[in-house]
């Protein structure tokens, strides 16, 4: 199982960005996708998480600004962020639970980080 993010860049204080992450390989269902960050000195933390169903969580920093979404016949989450603030700069993994074919349990999967930054 694979998961490839895309979407980071540049962008000036109260502009916006839209992450991707799309898993593939032998997947049977996906239970859990998400968005974490690290910043520079900083822990890794959560920006927002979503269920199969579409019950979405986030994290106070980002409420109101970030949206997070799912296509589970892409098996893909996006992260819309707007109104950015130098403070959302980090980069951003995605993360996802994934029952791979003729497996009973789920594991942990990562994607590689891609590069947020916002500055004038």
């Amino acid at each position: 199982v694979q998961l490839q993010a895309s979407g980071g860049g540049l962008v000036q204080p109260g502009g916006s960005l839209r992450l991707s992450c799309a898993a593939s390989g032998s997947i049977f269902s996906i239970s859990v996708m998400g968005w974490y960050r690290q910043a520079p000195g900083k822990q890794r933390e959560l920006v927002a998480a979503i269920t199969r169903g579409g019950i979405a969580n986030y994290a106070d920093s980002v409420k109101g600004r970030f949206t997070i979404s799912r296509d589970n016949a892409k098996n893909t989450v996006y992260l819309q962020m707007n109104s950015l603030e130098p403070e959302d700069t980090a980069v951003y993994s995605c993360n996802a639970l994934v029952l791979q074919r003729g497996t009973s349990s789920y594991d942990n999967y990562w994607g590689q980080g891609t590069q947020v930054t916002v500055s004038s």
